[in-house]
């Protein structure tokens, strides 16, 4: 559904940008294909192409006036450093495509950011912003609060002149795939709220900077992502208590032919694959327990795990 989603806008801005659009989206594709079979083979598991997404979603927001060989470095860093080392999409807490222009925009500083884009591409993301709404990828209140926050400072501090008065293609593909990617944005209701709302005043505050707006859009996204990583503390804390975690030790994880068998139980627990859940505070708990089987099964060490039970590691 992302892919089809950013798929709009993607050949929107080839239609308007050219050939030049092309050969950059061929070029970061290889990378991302080469990128996660290279991570892929050494934890022997099959290699993920989510990458190839967070690739067309770099391409279609890079600035116009690239580089290949700065595209090439900026998409690498993207790769390993935002999604690779975390252990693909879905366990990092950043959003790659943001991390990739972020590095691309400060290592190699230009007065123009512009992308590029005109009024078919702006369409285009709305569009696909309301295919994510419509399947629930996107949370409309990270889009709700990002354009309140934007609309009353705006109104209240009014941009520079070279900003635009409506919002382009750059600040809407930036909402919809930076700010509002869900594996970077807060998980909770309130959360989403005050994230959307706090991604949208520093989209102001960097434009009073004299930001424009690719850079105005990508920091935000990463600053907020900080901040929404903190959104939940209380009773989930508690699975960092050493109290909770001491009531591990001695848990049968694996039985002896490989089933991964360990489990968080509400209550009191009885057996000896089973540990106490946190009161209050279930899912976090069950969170953790998906966590250990995930890095013992077959995507994660089980592999490795197999190979040493086995006396071929020793």
């Amino acid at each position: 559904m992302s892919a089809a989603a950013i798929s709009a806008p993607l050949i929107a801005a080839i239609a308007e940008r050219g050939w030049p659009l092309l050969i950059a989206l061929v070029l970061a594709l290889g990378l991302a294909v080469l990128r996660q079979v290279a991570f892929a083979r050494p934890r022997g598991r099959p290699a993920g192409w989510d990458g190839a997404v967070t690739a067309v979603v770099f391409v279609t927001l890079m600035p116009a006036r690239v580089s290949l060989s700065q595209l090439g470095l900026a998409m690498s860093f993207r790769l390993v450093m935002g999604d690779l080392v975390f252990g693909g999409r879905g366990r990092g807490f950043l959003s790659p495509a943001a991390v990739g222009l972020a590095f691309l925009l400060y290592s190699f500083p230009t007065s123009d950011t512009a992308a590029g884009f005109g009024m078919g591409t702006a369409l285009a993301a709305v569009a696909g912003g309301a295919l994510l709404l419509g399947a629930r990828i996107l949370s409309w209140r990270v889009v709700a609060g990002c354009c309140a926050a934007t609309i009353a400072l705006r109104l209240a501090w009014p941009m520079p002149g070279d900003w635009p008065v409506w919002p382009g293609a750059t600040l809407i593909v930036g909402l919809m795939f930076l700010i509002g990617n869900p594996v970077a944005a807060a998980c909770t209701d309130a959360g989403r709220w005050a994230y959307g709302l706090l991604a949208g005043a520093l989209v102001v505050v960097l434009g009073h900077q004299g930001h424009a707006e690719l850079p105005a859009v990508v920091f935000p996204a990463l600053l907020a992502t900080i901040f929404a990583q903190s959104e939940t503390p209380g009773l989930g804390a508690r699975i960092a208590d050493p109290a909770w975690q001491v009531l591990w030790a001695g848990r049968r994880a694996v039985t002896p032919s490989g089933k991964i068998v360990i489990s968080v139980v509400r209550g009191n627990a009885t057996g000896p694959s089973e540990v106490d859940g946190i009161s209050g505070a279930t899912r976090s708990g069950i969170g953790v327990a998906r966590m250990v089987r995930f890095w013992l099964g077959p995507e994660g060490f089980g592999p490795f795990l197999a190979r040493l039970r086995s006396g071929e590691i020793r």
